[in-house]
């Protein structure tokens, strides 16, 4: 017999905004009914709750798939239409195993959720949750399981989040409901300080300050989205990232405000990408000095990263510069439109030491520079910045960089022996 669940009386509210990832969610029953009792622990211990789901297992990669199938170029509108049902299957059957253990439970679209976004289809941004619905469930001491990566626009379309969305969904919900924090339960035990498939003695960070998460988020870490990161900053919300297979402690992610031990050592963690390419626009190739070239970009919405300028008045002007690998045909694109020659470089990955004060001990730019030659490792481009110095390598050298640099920086050795180490040593 099932333990009854009551109303939270609202005085004694504590919401709990609780996300799972698809690969959390699984694809078998066993799976399901593990985060059904998950759920059902918090809201008996008398918190109102609300779930955000993505899609299950590999559901909107076998969406997209059908989609291409069907049609080379399936219109956005109906692409975004197919896709948000991979996360509203997920709440509906969340909802069921819920109900079934005597929890109350109901799922939600993201637009009965009252998520409106404007921008395009495929990269819609939250404009606003009205969340009426939302509170009147939590009210009644029912679940609410809203369908991650997707809201409405104005006229009432399904716009989706961009991939990773159901992150910001999560953070966008606990911001307008008052939440503190935000769990994102995921299928690592939480961030680490590279990435431990290809790092063995890589480092879980039981804290890493907003900034620094975005940071990683935004080089190639895949734990969290880059925009969840930044709302939760911007509205004040913690992120507490957890394993959804036990029940270890995670990773913690505060605001910049709050002080950090691991701030002393200039480098908290190393993420890669190899989901990129170089651009190299021949020096001459474009006119007043390449202004058209990015302006285009961003009407296209491809996002550059690692921008330098090459070449001078007498040459001309050309860029280098990366984007996401999936951008490429986009790319080829604007290029023709503009008459523009470039080297299109996919064979690449983009590696990143990600920290505080970067700049200001240039020294670690050096470490890093001279490690990759001594192993032989060509580093193409360079950009470096006060919390992240980023550079571009050849694919097929990235795990190798990757793991030299780990131990170059020692973060293989706990946080708290490396601030002290740096402390004795001013």
């Amino acid at each position: 017999m099932h333990s009854p669940v009551a109303p939270v009386p609202e005085t004694a509210r504590t919401i709990r905004v609780m996300k799972f990832g698809g690969t959390s969610m699984g694809t078998t029953p066993e799976r399901m009914r593990a985060v059904a009792e998950r759920v059902a622990g918090v809201r008996r211990a008398g918190h109102p709750v609300v779930v955000v789901v993505s899609a299950r297992g590999a559901t909107t990669d076998e969406l997209v798939a059908d989609a291409r199938t069907t049609s080379p170029a399936p219109p956005a509108r109906e692409m975004d239409q197919l896709l948000a049902t991979g996360e509203i299957a997920s709440a509906a059957l969340l909802a069921i195993a819920l109900n079934d253990m005597g929890v109350p439970a109901c799922s939600l679209t993201g637009a009965q959720a009252g998520i409106a976004a404007s921008g395009p289809h495929g990269h819609g941004r939250i404009a606003s949750i009205e969340g009426t619905r939302l509170r009147d469930a939590l009210r009644l001491g029912t679940v609410a399981i809203v369908a991650g990566f997707q809201a409405v626009d104005p006229v009432g379309n399904v716009v989706t989040l961009g991939r990773g969305g159901s992150d910001t969904s999560a953070v966008a919900l606990a911001a307008a409901l008052g939440a503190a924090t935000c769990e994102i339960y995921t299928d690592v035990d939480g961030v680490y300080n590279a990435d431990p498939r290809i790092v063995p003695d890589a480092r879980l960070l039981a804290r890493v300050s907003s900034s620094v998460m975005a940071e990683l988020a935004c080089s190639g870490a895949r734990v969290l989205h880059p925009r969840s990161v930044e709302l939760a900053a911007r509205a004040g919300v913690g992120i507490h990232v957890r394993s959804a297979f036990s029940d270890k402690p995670g990773t913690i992610v505060m605001s910049n405000g709050e002080d950090m031990l691991e701030s002393a050592h200039p480098v908290t963690g190393i993420a890669h990408d190899t989901d990129v390419a170089r651009i190299v626009i021949r020096p001459g190739s474009l006119t007043h000095r390449g202004l058209e070239l990015f302006a285009a970009l961003a009407e296209a919405a491809i996002a550059v990263d690692l921008v330098a300028r090459v070449g001078d008045r007498d040459i001309g002007y050309g860029w280098d510069f990366t984007i996401a690998r999936t951008h490429v045909d986009a790319l080829r694109e604007v290029l023709a439109r503009l008459e523009c020659e470039a080297d299109i470089h996919e064979s690449v990955a983009k590696v990143s030491l990600v920290g505080a004060g970067l700049l200001s001990q240039p020294e670690a730019t050096g470490r890093m520079l001279a490690a990759l030659g001594e192993a032989g490792i060509e580093a193409y481009s360079v950009s470096t910045s006060q919390i992240r110095t980023s550079f571009t390598l050849a694919k097929a050298h990235c795990g190798r960089a990757v793991g030299l640099l780990h131990r170059e920086f020692e973060l293989d050795r706990p946080a708290e022996e490396r601030a002290a180490d740096a402390l004795t040593a001013v």
